[in-house]
């Protein structure tokens, strides 16, 4: 990506120390939802944790919370903001790629006569705290609606390059993009209405209407790099559409040894990412993205 004369965004927070869930007393490994986060994680992996932690987020607004031991979350107060948040090269890269998402979502809500307001995105490591309850690496990069930041800990840019095969600043600026897709998705009230729809139906049902919300947010992404080509280089694509195709719930079942339970997916396969990502890379437009459609 050409990123060198790209400016660095501004909403950058970073938390460190302290935090996040522990695995003792009544952390993550006690009760009952310890004992399914448990049992999550053993049958399918990541793909598991986070497809746990994203259900229960949308479902009860504060499970993880709950995991580490009950009460009201508290998000902790950054130890950095703005560019004393960026610690090194691919913090930088990230921050770049904010600003850009700002910066073209703000056009292209101009252009419909409605102001795009920017979501905060934060660094931690390992562990930390988050609107939504606490956060931690295994997780991945996630957003929290309550708070409307995006969380996020580096080091899943290194499992996404080493384990998933899929490397490179395209790749990266993908999931970044995608996150930011779920804050578009809070501030025009879709994410209210799905989560309202997932309380009236049956685990499958909200499985479904939640695979079209990751659908959705990767075809936002599609979009977002679709309006700054400038920023494109040759192969960037292709390592976006290499991202997208790893993290397909098919993919992952299948890495972790699984049979592939459609009716367990969370974000969709693998053909459906690359396919709705591609739909807004083609389009440049957030209306080609109705995965709710039909």
């Amino acid at each position: 990506m050409r990123l060198d004369d790209e400016s660095e965004s501004s909403n950058i927070e970073r938390q460190s120390g302290g935090g996040g869930l522990s695995f003792g007393g009544g952390g993550m490994g006690g009760g009952p939802l310890g004992l399914i986060f448990s049992l999550v994680a053993s049958k399918f992996g990541i793909a598991g944790i986070i497809g746990f932690a994203l259900l229960m987020m949308l479902f009860g607004g504060n499970p993880l919370s709950m995991l580490g031991g009950g009460g009201a979350p508290q998000t902790a107060q950054p130890s950095a903001t703005g560019q004393a948040a960026i610690r090194d090269e691919t913090d930088r890269v990230v921050a770049k790629v904010l600003g850009s998402t700002e910066r073209r979502w703000t056009d292209i809500f101009a252009k419909n006569g409605q102001r795009y307001t920017p979501a905060t995105l934060v660094f931690y490591s390992s562990n930390g705290m988050s609107g939504c309850g606490a956060a931690q690496s295994a997780m991945g990069p996630f957003y929290c609606p309550a708070d409307q930041k995006i969380y996020l800990d580096t080091t899943f840019f290194d499992e996404l390059a080493t384990r998933f095969g899929a490397p490179g600043d395209f790749a990266m600026a993908y999931v970044v993009a995608h996150e930011v897709g779920h804050h578009i998705q809070t501030i025009t009230g879709i994410s209210d209405k799905v989560r309202a729809a997932q309380q009236r139906a049956s685990e499958a049902e909200g499985n479904a209407l939640q695979v079209k919300m990751e659908l959705q947010a990767d075809c936002y992404a599609g979009v977002w790099a679709a309006n700054d080509t400038n920023l494109l280089e040759p192969g960037d694509i292709e390592e976006g559409l290499r991202a997208a195709n790893a993290i397909g719930d098919d993919t992952l079942q299948k890495a972790a040894g699984q049979r592939p339970v459609p009716e367990s997916f969370t974000h969709g396969t693998s053909e459906q990412r690359m396919a709705w990502l591609k739909r807004g890379l083609d389009s440049g437009d957030p209306r080609a993205c109705d995965t709710f459609a039909g």
